[in-house]
């Protein structure tokens, strides 16, 4: 085979390859092991595929792009930039997106290995068209050559050539295109940021975070709705959340939700600003940020009390991530009988809402009641007992209900939720006195796809695994559950069939 690929490309090399020929070429360097390709490649032939580009046949250029990109792959970094220097410049110009594609790829490879890196960033040119393409009309190569200029600002010397050079000057030259491209540097310098707090050190420097949180306080509310998602990902690591704190940033973000009462427009941008505190309190002290910025619990309360569908998803999911953690869930439970009337609510949503939201509800009800076995004290069992019992008059058979429903999504929904309250006591005792209940848990011919199967066999392992199940259970269906888990989800039972003979 490889006797094959190398007589194919000397054919190329000599141009005498039809396109017949590269489309036999493209299937067969599928074939060959990257160590003999390796040792059968020349320049000419690498350079010969390249020069094959320059047509105007989109076919052609597509067998090569598919080519290159398998050759190339077999080939060392270092040896890529040092011999093919020239042809990923004119890669980066050509007026198809696919090479473009191709020649940033290859660059975001190149600087990954330490000896290539240098000769990548001593080739200012190189880099200069790498930050042109993120103003590219194409999505998909703007984020190609955004993933390799945060490959190079992995490292110091990568971090000074994109901030200490004349290339900072590209950065915000190509900003101005229009409000898409400034989006698109924006995440390039968050997702730099958040490596480490050296990285975002230079970010900060170069000013263009400043410029981003300007954007994010401003009066232009879709923009403050896009900034504050990039924000967001900042406030991912501890570096980035001190930063935020330390510019007063996260104070402004609570005074902006305080004064969205007044403001005819906060719908486009409350979600994001609640969602970032939501993420906050998870990551840091749920109890911290709630006691800080009372207006946060405040604000998702309300939301969730509205009549707006999209209002109640957020404040959903974010009662949802509140909720995941024991601490969470006190700073809950502190707010008494206003939580209790929400989730009622919640429930009722769960049962009634459009299918979409019902989904949200189902999640959040299911982060909010789970208790990891080592968290089940007295006082937290009673927490989730009272929790469960005011989503419903008969909150069992409420999700059970929604369970036995033709639509997978919400059948796994519910089935996650039971999962959820599988290893504690008082759900065990619930399930065992309702009717059927068990019999329905056991019974495989219910599930009618694979997420189902697997939702169902999570189910099934939850209760297995705790340690009351077989004392609330007793031994029978204990034995059966154990049965169930020990054949796996997708278990089906043989029917044996007898042969009478003269039937027909």
């Amino acid at each position: 085979m490889a006797e094959a690929v190398v007589e194919l490309l000397e054919r190329a090399a000599r141009r005498e390859a039809p396109l017949e020929e590269l489309r036999a070429l493209q299937l067969a360097v599928q074939a060959v092991p990257p160590a003999a390709l390796r040792a059968r490649l020349s320049d000419d032939h690498l350079g010969a595929l390249f020069a094959l580009l320059s047509v105007n046949d989109r076919e052609q250029v597509s067998a090569c792009v598919s080519i290159l990109e398998r050759l190339l792959q077999a080939l060392d970094p270092v040896y890529v930039i040092q011999n093919l220097r020239e042809e990923l410049q004119k890669g980066l110009f050509h007026p198809d997106d696919s090479v473009k594609i191709l020649t940033i790829s290859q660059v975001g490879r190149i600087v990954e290995n330490s000896d290539a890196i240098t000769e990548i960033l001593n080739s200012p040119e190189l880099l200069r068209q790498i930050i042109n393409c993120i103003g590219g009309e194409k999505i998909a190569v703007a984020k190609e050559a955004i993933k390799s200029l945060s490959r190079i600002a992995q490292t110091q010397d990568g971090l000074e050539a994109l901030f200490v050079s004349s290339l900072l000057s590209d950065l915000k030259n190509v900003m101005a295109t229009n409000d898409i491209v400034r989006y698109r540097v924006y995440e390039l310098i968050v997702e730099i940021s958040s490596v480490s707090a050296d990285s975002l050190n230079y970010c900060a420097n170069s000013g263009l975070i400043s410029e981003l949180i300007g954007e994010l306080t401003g009066d232009d509310v879709l923009v403050r709705a896009t900034c504050i998602e990039m924000v967001t990902s900042l406030a991912h690591t501890s570096h980035g959340r001190q930063y935020l704190a330390q510019q007063g940033i996260i104070d402004k973000i609570s005074n902006i939700i305080l004064g969205a009462e007044s403001d005819p427009f906060s719908g486009f941008y409350l979600p994001g600003f609640v969602k970032f505190f939501g993420n906050l309190a998870v990551i840091d002290s749920p109890q911290q940020i709630c006691e800080r910025y009372p207006v946060f619990m405040e604000k998702v309360f309300e939301m969730a009390e509205s009549h707006d569908p999209t209002m109640i998803g957020v404040a959903v999911d974010t009662l949802g991530i509140l909720g995941s953690n024991v601490e969470g869930k006190q700073v809950l439970q502190k707010t008494r009988s206003r939580f209790q009337n929400l989730l009622n609510r919640i429930g009722h949503q769960a049962k009634n809402a459009p299918t979409e939201l019902r989904l949200r509800c189902l999640d959040a009800i299911s982060s909010l009641l789970y208790l990891p076995p080592e968290q089940q004290t007295e006082d937290l069992l009673r927490m989730t007992e009272s929790w469960f019992t005011s989503l419903s008059s008969q909150p069992l058979e409420l999700f059970r209900s929604i369970s036995t429903q033709p639509f997978p999504d919400l059948h796994c929904g519910a089935l996650r939720v039971f999962t959820a309250i599988a290893n504690q006591p008082w759900a065990q005792k619930l399930m065992l006195n309702s009717p059927g209940f068990v019999e329905y848990i056991v019974d495989r011919s219910v599930e009618p796809d694979k997420s189902s199967k697997d939702a169902k066999y999570e189910l099934v392992k939850a209760l297995v695994n705790s340690k009351t199940i077989a004392e609330i259970f007793g031994n029978q269906y204990y034995l059966r559950l154990r049965a169930y888990l020990h054949e796996g989800p997708y278990y089906v039972k043989a029917v044996s069939t007898t042969a009478v003979e003269g039937a027909e």
